[in-house]
């Protein structure tokens, strides 16, 4: 299932149809090991059958480059080479994202890289990162702001110092801001969104952020509502927030809070999330970047204990928005479900059971869907 861009990866035949290409880029720590984990479960789904033999397929393509995690970054570099590996890995990454969406590949899950190479990307591309977070008949949409900010700045290093240069710009706050509503009327189709909050630390840009809100929030015909990130954490913790907040939100900010927003909005724990990145740049409209919320998890590579949840929550969103198979996050909440119960998990949540374990157990449990498979209703994980 696996292939190389330029070689026959497309899977395109003169007589038949073109199969799904999604992209994969893995990093150091347990990278490799959840590589394989969504190549697994991606192959359960896109052939037919557990087993993983038959089927449609799909061609997954990996990233040439292993990319650093910060500890293997750290391992034996100084900071001049730290610097240079940093360029080189967000370089490398960037082209290859382009490379993809260039030839029509809409989807990427990538494992956790080092967060400098990530963010430079991230500012290039435009990227937001989108959570649907659903509670008690409740639901927030998180959309954060991954393009502009203090997590994508430049650093530029002198003896005993560094400093670091972002940017903010108008434009940018537009197109993250359109994106968020667009997001918003698919997430609620019936158009009711209950109150649209952004949390940034405006006060520091000389009133020019707030004036470009303003702008927008004329121009877009919505009221948009800007606060402190602090009194957005004192009216959460006194007041919660309505149903159906759209909740666009520095990057900063965001965060941090996620594990707090995860409790008052999710059920679920970080370790076992995933989610999805945007890339609003032009030239990689439609791409979407997967991921897992917790890192690289270095301390467990090579030891077959790392969480595969995450990972496997990403493969059926994958399988279901991005290659065509109806029914994938179903089948795959109700095959976790039915792991939870008999108490399949591995040691981080209090289980015995290895990552090979809990993925074959998962495959063994999934009810594979076929082709005609009728959807059912169930909340996605990590986004619509």
């Amino acid at each position: 299932m696996t292939g190389e861009l330029g070689q026959g990866a497309a899977g395109a035949s003169p007589l038949g149809p073109v199969r799904p290409v999604i992209g994969l880029a893995v990093g150091h720590g347990t990278g490799p090991e959840l590589a394989d984990v969504f190549e697994r479960v991606l192959g359960a789904f896109a052939s037919g059958r557990p087993d993983g033999a038959g089927g449609p397929g799909v061609d997954v393509v990996r990233s040439p480059r292993l990319y650093h995690s910060y500890v293997s970054l750290r391992r034996g570099h100084d900071v001049a080479a730290t610097q240079r590996l940093t360029a080189e890995d967000a370089e490398h990454y960037e082209a290859w994202c382009r490379e993809l969406a260039g030839r029509g590949t809409t989807a990427v899950f990538r494992t956790a890289i080092n967060a400098q190479s990530l963010y430079l990307v991230r500012r290039r591309l435009r990227a937001v990162k989108v959570d649907l977070l659903t509670a008690d008949g409740r639901s927030l949409l998180l959309v954060r702001d991954q393009a502009q900010g203090f997590y994508t700045g430049e650093n530029k290093h002198a003896p005993g110092e560094v400093t670091r240069t972002l940017t903010f710009s108008h434009e940018i706050t537009g197109a993250v801001v359109e994106h968020a509503l667009e997001r918003a009327r698919r997430t609620w189709p019936d158009g009711r969104i209950g109150r649209i909050v952004m949390a940034y630390k405006f006060h520091l840009l000389d009133g020019a952020f707030d004036a470009w809100v303003a702008d927008l929030s004329e121009r877009l015909g919505v009221r948009i509502e800007v606060f402190q990130p602090d009194t957005v954490n004192r009216n959460l913790l006194a007041h919660g927030l309505p149903d159906r907040t759209l909740l666009i939100a520095g990057n900063e900010w965001a965060d941090i809070m996620h594990v707090m927003l995860l409790d008052r909005y999710g059920s679920d724990r970080q370790e076992n999330r995933c989610t999805e990145n945007v890339c609003l740049d032009p030239a990689l409209r439609g791409l979407v970047e997967y991921q897992t919320v917790h890192g690289s998890a270095d301390d467990l590579a090579g030891r077959d204990l790392v969480n595969p949840v995450a990972t496997i929550r990403a493969a059926a969103l994958v399988a279901e928005h991005h290659a065509g198979f109806t029914g994938a996050v179903a089948a795959t909440e109700a095959a976790l479900a039915v792991l939870d119960e008999r108490g399949v998990r591995t040691p981080d949540l209090g289980g015995r059971h290895s990552t090979s374990d809990v993925v074959d157990a998962l495959i063994d449990t999934l009810d594979v869907p076929g082709p005609d498979s009728v959807p059912r209703d169930a909340a996605l994980v990590g986004g619509p």
